[in-house]
């Protein structure tokens, strides 16, 4: 018998490496653009350790923890494999953190790609001097508690998106987009297309070469804009 809410899927099916790699060429902006400006963790989850060019991919490892619990998140942590990404749907909990300083070292010790929760952390001082990726919605003293319930590795929601055990996701200091694996391909050649095109208009910024902007007044004249001289 399933004991929905307390339950935990040990093995799941992870995208293949080179795959969630190349991903690292790529800006979440140009991702996000890819799937249609959808799949966007909400603004409001933040890189705790906002250092240049720190970025995180890997596959997700999800939980879902009783708010101001994290019983859960330590199993997580045992369970995890090079690479993943623990992600963790803690409610929107703003009252207490659930993992620190201790567990992301831990993390990172064991090659965990980063930490993304829906929730609070402690411990920013510390973290915020690591070259590991934390997102978080918040920051507060208040430790949990170790009892459960939860679940680990089965659908969460996170900011907003829908998050499967398996889903590559890819952080950086724009924020964080949760890409499903049937689309990996197709949107990693959107994505780094448009990082190409856009390398192209920063060197014709560099060098000063015109661009067309007739654009912007043929869609304006086509919304109905009036203009007023």
């Amino acid at each position: 018998m399933s004991n929905i809410g307390f339950r935990i899927v040990i093995n799941i099916k992870r995208s293949p490496q080179e795959i969630i790699e190349k991903f690292k060429k790529c800006s979440t902006s140009s991702i996000a653009d890819g799937m249609n400006r959808f799949f966007c963790v909400a603004p409001e989850i933040k890189m705790i350790n906002q250092k240049s060019g720190l970025k995180m991919v890997g596959s997700a490892l999800t939980v879902r923890t009783r708010p101001i619990d994290n019983l859960m998140v330590h199993k997580a942590l045992d369970i995890a494999q090079p690479g993943d990404v623990i992600i963790i749907d803690a409610g929107g909990n703003m009252n207490s953190a659930v993992f620190g300083e201790i567990m992301v070292k831990m993390a990172d010790k064991k090659g965990v790609a980063g930490y993304i929760i829906d929730g609070c952390v402690r411990d920013s001082s510390t973290i915020k001097k690591m070259d590991f990726p934390v997102f978080a919605r918040g920051v507060t003293p208040k430790g949990p508690y170790k009892d459960g319930p939860g679940e680990i590795n089965l659908p969460i929601s996170c900011g907003g998106v829908v998050v499967n055990p398996g889903d590559i996701i890819v952080g950086d200091e724009d924020g964080v987009v949760v890409i499903p694996p049937s689309e990996a391909e197709n949107l990693l050649e959107k994505a780094l297309a448009k990082e190409k095109r856009e390398e192209k208009i920063m060197e014709d910024i560099k060098k000063g070469n015109p661009r067309d902007r007739s654009w912007i007044d043929k869609a304006l004249k086509e919304k109905g804009c009036e203009f007023i001289y």
